[in-house]
């Protein structure tokens, strides 16, 4: 028996929970491994017990086909758990410290890192700037949907939860510090989200719900959820958001009819490249569309923030435009209203103490707000066919029964 499980991508529309090795302080060969990160040493990493590990949307992309990602790649980026083992290099993190993780990966030294930049680190991935665990393209750091994992750059990287008890009571909140709460908060400040504002997120899903609680965390006026799914619809309401059924027609039309004008101060893109029609075309993938909307609806001199995923390699794309990220975008739309757009990953590390005090001192409830479930490790594949179903719950992997017991 191995000393450690995780969640596989084993083919389109599967994950399998297998044996994997326990993490070491060197990268080994393995499925999506960068050959020149093979060899590294991370004397600077901690080895974590993962408490909590959660299920992305992000993850769903691959999952379902639709990247570049090989069979037998480790998922999981949204991690945190308890230090115990740290690297000879490793300072101030200590055995026994519980730990929020950036999903991206960050050395802390280059340029960008310097400027804040975390999600554009330009030393841990040999392809590209930016790197995350578990994910296709982006460095071959081993994913952490398991039981253990390695964090490099600990000092640098790690959150620390000041309390150990506090953290765990509130692990379904703190566990939305990897990702989804400081990405659909830095939709919302790139968006320009502030006292009084008009907000549009156009998705559902638990980065737009997210996107929404940040949203309403910054003093928006009125928050409008968009999207397909009723259920996803019905969570958004159940904490004070409007919601807009893009099946019904143009989001324009609806947003009128609550504001009085057909247009917000400020947007966001919660869905990314996979993407669908609106009103007749909602059942046709059209990848441009929440895109264009956007620059349609969000105010003159407004901004547009993107934490919808688009990438650059989708086998499973519309078009062969589509399949190396080239989308059709009214570009003139936006540059007539002089619209600002912000892309890429979330400088996790820019944002995530502060949401951190939020919900420590009970300013926001964001567990509740993406319906957040445990389920264990070994339930990983009917987790993700659940939400890939349209399921409006957020599901997190309990790896060691440390929820359930807490």
């Amino acid at each position: 028996m191995s000393d450690n499980r995780a969640v596989v991508y084993a083919g389109a529309g599967k994950v399998d929970v297998v044996d994997v090795d326990f993490p070491s302080f060197t990268l080994q060969d393995g499925p999506g491994v960068n050959p020149a990160s093979v060899g590294r040493k991370c004397p600077h990493g901690v080895i974590l017990k993962v408490v909590s590990t959660n299920i992305c949307g992000s993850d769903q992309h691959m999952v379902r086909g639709r990247t570049t990602a090989p069979e037998g790649l480790v998922l999981g980026h949204e991690i945190t758990g308890e230090v115990i083992e740290v690297g000879p290099d490793v300072e101030f993190v200590k055995v026994g410290d519980l730990c929020s993780v950036p999903f991206n990966i960050a050395c802390g030294r280059c340029r960008n890192c310097k400027e804040g930049k975390t999600g554009i680190c330009l030393n841990v991935n040999p392809d590209r700037p930016g790197a995350a665990y578990g994910y296709v393209d982006m460095g071959g750091w081993v994913g952490g949907q398991a039981q253990y994992i390695m964090v490099p750059y600990a000092d640098w990287n790690l959150l620390k939860f000041p309390d150990r008890d506090q953290a765990m009571e509130k692990i379904l909140d703190l566990t939305m510090l990897s990702d989804i709460f400081p990405t659909g908060f830095h939709g919302c400040i790139t968006a320009g989200v502030g006292v009084g504002s008009t907000v549009y997120i156009a998705g559902a899903g638990p980065v737009g719900l997210a996107a929404a609680a940040s949203a309403q965390l910054l003093g928006a006026a009125v928050v409008i959820v968009g999207d397909l799914n009723a259920a996803r619809l019905a969570q958004a309401r159940s904490f004070g958001c409007e919601t807009v059924d893009v099946s019904q027609g143009d989001p324009k039309d609806q947003i009128e009819q609550l504001l009085g004008v057909p247009e917000v101060d400020c947007g966001v893109d919660a869905v990314g490249f996979e993407a669908r029609g609106h009103g007749h075309g909602a059942a046709t993938e059209a990848p441009a569309t929440v895109l264009n909307s956007l620059m349609d609806i969000t105010t003159a001199g407004g901004a547009i923030g993107i934490p919808g995923l688009y990438v650059t390699g989708d086998p499973g794309a519309v078009d062969e435009a589509a399949k190396v990220g080239a989308l059709s975008l009214s570009l003139g739309t936006g540059w007539a209203k002089s619209l600002s757009l912000a892309t890429g990953q979330c400088p996790v590390m820019s944002y995530h103490r502060s949401l951190m005090m939020a919900i420590l001192h009970d300013k926001v409830q964001i567990a509740k707000a993406v319906n957040a479930r445990p389920i264990s490790l070994e339930q990983a594949p009917q987790g993700y066919a659940e939400f890939d179903s349209g399921e409006a719950t957020k599901f997190v992997l309990d790896p060691h029964n440390l929820i359930s017991a807490a």
